[in-house]
């Protein structure tokens, strides 16, 4: 039995059921679309019905987890006698993992017997969930809270992230690019390639001509800049476009022999930012 308990929140799109399968507790952060009352978290809304409403015009506004939110999940695991390990959304995303420090902070006062450790992922969706994945293999194998600390705070740096989108107006909402890029790049059907770099923040690194070039530069920057490119862990995520997944998945094995450990939904409060069409690669690389 672990010595301590691995908490996390929504933005690892790895989904509220198979983190608790792997005993990871989370907390969510939440969203709601233009012209309607009701809060949703993560899990709130199936992700074909989200992408659908979005297709159909809705836009959504997300929030972050507030102090409150980490310090009731925090307590509840410090009454139960155990230490905490959380690995949170970038800090160049989102304001929710500074939420989580300061919750750390404050609870550490009552409970000075008791360590929580808090770490910023740098990372983001499943590339996020990945690091959760491996530090909650590393907790299984027997890893001491510190042991898995250690572990989390090597391999982040290494946690790479490509991603492409369907249609740029998403990226254009939220400031990504320029609404001439946008315009021009819908016309021309050009499609960005991005990712994340070591601070955590989204930056566009190049472009493709079509939806199939931009499938081929995921698997090609694999290919380039993986730690070992004949190894996993790889994973993919997509924002309703299962069939383009399959097709980046199936270039990776076929050119490189190795198999995606797991696809996964763009969540919602991700998949509001970079629109349906979102197809992310993620991987272990020699740098990010």
């Amino acid at each position: 039995m672990s010595n301590f308990q691995l908490i996390t929140d929504s933005a690892c799109d790895l989904g509220l059921d198979y983190l608790k399968s792997i005993n990871v507790k989370s907390v969510s952060l939440t969203l709601k679309f233009d012209g309607e009352d009701l809060e949703l978290k993560n899990d709130d809304i199936d992700p074909k019905e989200f992408y659908d409403k979005m297709r159909a015009g809705g836009t959504a506004k997300t929030a972050a987890v507030n102090v409150d939110g980490f310090k009731k999940v925090f307590e509840e695991t410090l009454k139960e006698g155990k230490d905490i390990l959380h690995l949170g959304f970038s800090s160049g995303l989102s304001t929710t993992y500074n939420s989580a420090r300061l919750a750390a902070e404050e609870l550490s006062e009552s409970y000075p017997d008791r360590k929580i450790i808090t770490l910023d992922s740098l990372a983001a969706s499943a590339g996020f969930g990945m690091l959760v994945y491996l530090v909650a293999q590393k907790r299984d194998e027997g890893a001491t809270l510190e042991e898995a600390a250690e572990y989390a705070k090597a391999t982040i740096p290494n946690l790479v992230h490509w991603f492409t989108v369907d249609d740029l107006v998403y990226l254009k909402r939220g400031g990504r690019v320029s609404p001439a890029v946008a315009f021009v790049g819908g016309l021309l059907g050009i499609k960005p390639v991005m990712h994340v770099d070591d601070e955590g923040h989204l930056i566009k690194v190049t472009t493709a001509r079509g939806r199939s070039a931009a499938i081929k530069a995921l698997a090609d920057k694999f290919g380039e800049t993986a730690l070992d490119n004949t190894k996993g862990p790889v994973m993919i995520c997509h924002g309703d476009c299962e069939e383009d997944a399959k097709k980046l998945s199936d270039i990776i094995e076929t050119t490189y022999g190795v198999k995606t450990d797991m696809t996964v939904f763009t969540g919602p409060v991700i998949g509001a930012h970079s629109g349906p069409g979102t197809l992310a690669l993620f991987y272990l690389g020699k740098e990010r």
